[in-house]
C-alpha cells in the first residue's frame, strides 16, 4: 500500500457530513482540502491553468551527463549551501565566481548563461564553475563547450580562492520559529506541576519479561492516562514547544526498490534515519489508537516526484511530527518515542509486538471529567463544523498568496513594466494573438509566453528582459561592476577627476546593492522557513479538525440500543423457560443468563466509551484546537511584525550608508 498513489476518487468524495474525503479508513494518505480536486500538499504553489515546464534541470543534466565532477565543484557548493538543499541563490553563485579573479563582465555573462531565475540548482552551479574554468583557460565560454568536455569526462577545474569567500554582510538575524532551528537543544525536563499531563513520564517504561512495552497486553501501551480535567495548557506553553527537524538524506536502494530516506532530529535524542513508509506505519498506528484525537494527516506519496514535491513533503512531515510531539496526550505515546529514538525502526518492528487497541480500552473517565462536559457540547460541535470548510478554503488561499509574495520578494521581479510594454511594443508592431492558457494573457500588451528572446530581439532591435522572475539585485551588482571595469580609464586619456569620482560612486552602489541582495536572501529564507510554515500549520489544524469530525461520525457509532432490545427479548425467553420448567430447563436458564450478562457488560463498556469520546472531543476542541488556532497565530503575527521591522531598518541603513558614501560624488 505504501507504493501505491492515492485513489483519485479521494479528492472528489463527499459524505453525509459535507466534509469530503479523509483518511477515516486508517489510511493516512487519503486526505484532501477541496472537493474540486485541489491537493493541499501539491508541490505547485498555486492552481495554475497550465503548469510551467521545468526544463533547466533536464537541460543541464544532459550537459553534465554522467561525467566525473571534480572535488572543487562540491567544495564550492558546500560553501554556499551548508544545509545541503541542492540549490543556492544567484547572489551566492556570484560571490563564488568573484573568487576566480575573472572580470565582472565575464562573471555576469556566466551567471546569465546558466540561469534566469533567482536560484540556481546544483547542476547549474556546476556548469557555471566549468564555464569559469574555460574562461580562465582563455577558451570559448559556452554551454556547448562544457557539454563536449563532459562527454569526454574531462570537466575542467576552476581556480577559486574559497578561503577568501566573503560571508554575508547582512546583520539581520531571522527569528527562529517552532518549525526549524539550527541547533538542537538538550532534552527538556518534564513539565512543572501546573501541567495537567505531567502524571506520566515522557518516555515509555522498560520492556517487560515477555518483550512487550508498557502495560498494554502483548504490546505498547497508549500515551498518558486520561487526565482531562485540568485547566488546559500550562502557562507559556507556546514557549515550550518541542522542536522537530526533518531533512532529506537522499535515495537508497536499487533501481526497482529505491526509496527516499529522511533524517529526523528532536530534543528527545540524536538523529534517526526514517523511510517515508515508516512515517506511514506510525500514522496508521496513531490513527488506530487515537481516533478521537486531533492531529494532521501526512503529506502523500507521488510516483516520479520531482525535487520541488520532495521539499514540500519534507516540510509537511516536519509540521506533522511537530504537531504530534507537542500534543498533550499523543506526545507520551510509546511507539512515537521509539520512532524518534530507535536507530533501526524496521528491525525493532520485527521483534516487538505493538498494541493497536483504541485509547478508550485502557483509559477511564472519572466523575469530575464527565461533569466537565458542557451541556451544549453538540451545539458547539455544530458551530465548529459550519466554520470548517470556509476556514480551510480561506487559509489555503492565504498560504498560496503568501508563497507568491515571498517568491516575488526573492526574485525582485524584473518583468518589464506594463506601461513600457503597452507604449513601446504595441506602437511598433502587432503581436500574435495571446494563447488562452497563457499565464500572462491578462496583461495588456504583454508578449506571448511562447515568444523567444531572439524573436523579441528581432522585433525590437534589442533584447528585452525575459518574462521570468530573476535575482535582479545580484545581477544588477554584477552589471554595475562590469560597467566600472569598462570605464576604468577615461576616454580622454588623462587623469579625469570627474570620471574617477563617478566610477568610485558606482563601486559603492554595487557594494551596497550586494548587501541589500544578501539581506533580501536571508529574509526570504526566514519567511519560507518560519512565517509560511506557520501559516500552513494554521491551515493544517483546520484540515485535521475536519478529519477528526469524519472519524467521529464513523467510529462513534455503537450498538447500545440494539443490545438493549436484545436483552429485553432474551429476558422474556428466560422468564418463559423458568415458568415452563421443562426437562433440562436449568441448563437453558444458565445459558440465557450468560448471554444477557455478556450483553449487559458490552453495554456498560460501550456507554463508557461513549462518555470517553465526548470527553475527548471536548478536550481536543477546548484545549488543542482553541489554543493552537489562536495563540500560535498571535505568535506568528508578532514574530512577523518584529522581523519585518528589523529587516526594514537594516535596508534603510544600507541606503543611508550609500548616501553617505556617495555624498562627495562629483557633478563636474
Amino acid at each position: 500500500m505504501f507504493n501505491a498513489p492515492r485513489p483519485a476518487q479521494r479528492y472528489v468524495a463527499t459524505t453525509t457530513t459535507g466534509f469530503g474525503g479523509s483518511f477515516v479508513d486508517e489510511n493516512p494518505l487519503a486526505n484532501s482540502v477541496y472537493d474540486d480536486g485541489l491537493d493541499p500538499w501539491s508541490a505547485a504553489p498555486s492552481p495554475t491553468p497550465t503548469p510551467i515546464p521545468q526544463t533547466s534541470a533536464s537541460v543541464f543534466s544532459n550537459v553534465i551527463a554522467d561525467a566525473t565532477v571534480p572535488s572543487i565543484y562540491h567544495r564550492a557548493l558546500a560553501t554556499v549551501d551548508p544545509s545541503n538543499f541542492g540549490e543556492t541563490s544567484v547572489n551566492s553563485l556570484s560571490r563564488v565566481l568573484a573568487t576566480s579573479s575573472l572580470p565582472a563582465a565575464t562573471i555576469d555573462k556566466i551567471v546569465n548563461l546558466v540561469s534566469s531565475k533567482p536560484r540556481v540548482s546544483k547542476l547549474e552551479f556546476f556548469v557555471a564553475l566549468a564555464l569559469v574554468a574555460l574562461a580562465q583557460a582563455g577558451k570559448d565560454v559556452s554551454i556547448e563547450q562544457v557539454a563536449s568536455l563532459s562527454t569526454q569526462n574531462t570537466l575542467p577545474e576552476p581556480t577559486l580562492d574559497l578561503a577568501k569567500l566573503q560571508s554575508s554582510t547582512s546583520t539581520f538575524n531571522p527569528i527562529t520559529s517552532n518549525y526549524r532551528q539550527n541547533s538542537i537543544r538538550s532534552p527538556v525536563p518534564a513539565y512543572s506541576s501546573d501541567d495537567p499531563w505531567s502524571t506520566n513520564p515522557r518516555f515509555p517504561s522498560a520492556p517487560s519479561n515477555n518483550g512487550s512495552f508498557g502495560n498494554a497486553p502483548g504490546g505498547f501501551a497508549n500515551g498518558a492516562p486520561s487526565n482531562l480535567s485540568g485547566s488546559g495548557m500550562p502557562k507559556d506553553w507556546w514557549k515550550k514547544q518541542e522542536m522537530v527537524k526533518v531533512t532529506i538524506l537522499g535515495h537508497q536502494g536499487f533501481i526497482l526498490n529505491r526509496y527516499m530516506v529522511y533524517e529526523v532530529t528532536t530534543e528527545r535524542g540524536g538523529s534517526v534515519a526514517r523511510r517515508y513508509s515508516e512515517f506511514v506505519f506510525l500514522w496508521e498506528c496513531l490513527t488506530r489508537r487515537y481516533p478521537f484525537r486531533l492531529f494532521p494527516a501526512l503529506p502523500p506519496k507521488r510516483i516520479g516526484a520531482d525535487e520541488q514535491f520532495l521539499e514540500q513533503r519534507r516540510r509537511g512531515l516536519s509540521r506533522a511530527l511537530s504537531f504530534v510531539v507537542n500534543h498533550p496526550v499523543i506526545k507520551e505515546d510509546g511507539l512515537l518515542a521509539v520512532f524518534l529514538s530507535e536507530p533501526s525502526f524496521e528491525e525493532w518492528r520485527k521483534h516487538s509486538p505493538i498494541s493497536l487497541d483504541e485509547e478508550s480500552a485502557s483509559k477511564r473517565v472519572d466523575r469530575v471529567e464527565e461533569m466537565s462536559i458542557p451541556s451544549d457540547l453538540e451545539e458547539k460541535l455544530t458551530a465548529i463544523r459550519i466554520r470548517l470548510n470556509p476556514l480551510i478554503e480561506q487559509w489555503q488561499r492565504i498560504c498560496i498568496l503568501a508563497e507568491r509574495i515571498i517568491k516575488r520578494h526573492e526574485a525582485a521581479a524584473v518583468r518589464s513594466p506594463p506601461a513600457f510594454r503597452r507604449s513601446y511594443l504595441s506602437t511598433h508592431f502587432t503581436l500574435p494573438p495571446l494563447s488562452p492558457t497563457s499565464s500572462i494573457a491578462s496583461l495588456p500588451g504583454s508578449a506571448p509566453s511562447f515568444m523567444s528572446n531572439s524573436l523579441r530581439q528581432s522585433f525590437t532591435g534589442f533584447s528585452l528582459p525575459p518574462l521570468d522572475d530573476q535575482g535582479d539585485l545580484a545581477r544588477l551588482t554584477n552589471t554595475l561592476r562590469a560597467v566600472v571595469e569598462v570605464n576604468e580609464q577615461c576616454w580622454r586619456g588623462d587623469d579625469c577627476e570627474l570620471s574617477n569620482g563617478v566610477r568610485s560612486g558606482l563601486e559603492q552602489v554595487a557594494a551596497h546593492t550586494q548587501r541589500h541582495s544578501e539581506m533580501s536572501e536571508i529574509r526570504t529564507r526566514s519567511l519560507l522557513d518560519t512565517t509560511l510554515e506557520s501559516l500552513k500549520s494554521q491551515r493544517d489544524i483546520y484540515i485535521a479538525t475536519r478529519d477528526l469530525f469524519i472519524r467521529h461520525d464513523r467510529l462513534s457509532i455503537d450498538q447500545v440500543e440494539r443490545l438493549k432490545k436484545r436483552i429485553d427479548t432474551n429476558s422474556l425467553k428466560l422468564d418463559g423457560i423458568r415458568a415452563a420448567q421443562k426437562e433440562g430447563w436449568q441448563d437453558e436458564v444458565d445459558k440465557w443468563t450468560a448471554v444477557i450478562e455478556k450483553d449487559q457488560a458490552t453495554i456498560a463498556a460501550q456507554v463508557s466509551r461513549r462518555v470517553f469520546i465526548r470527553v475527548c472531543m471536548w478536550h481536543e476542541l477546548r484545549v488543542v484546537l482553541h489554543n493552537r488556532e489562536n495563540t500560535l497565530l498571535t505568535q506568528t503575527v508578532k514574530n512577523f511584525a518584529r522581523e519585518e521591522q528589523e529587516f526594514a531598518e537594516n535596508v534603510a541603513n544600507v541606503w543611508l550608508s550609500l548616501g553617505e558614501a556617495t555624498e562627495n560624488m562629483p557633478y563636474e
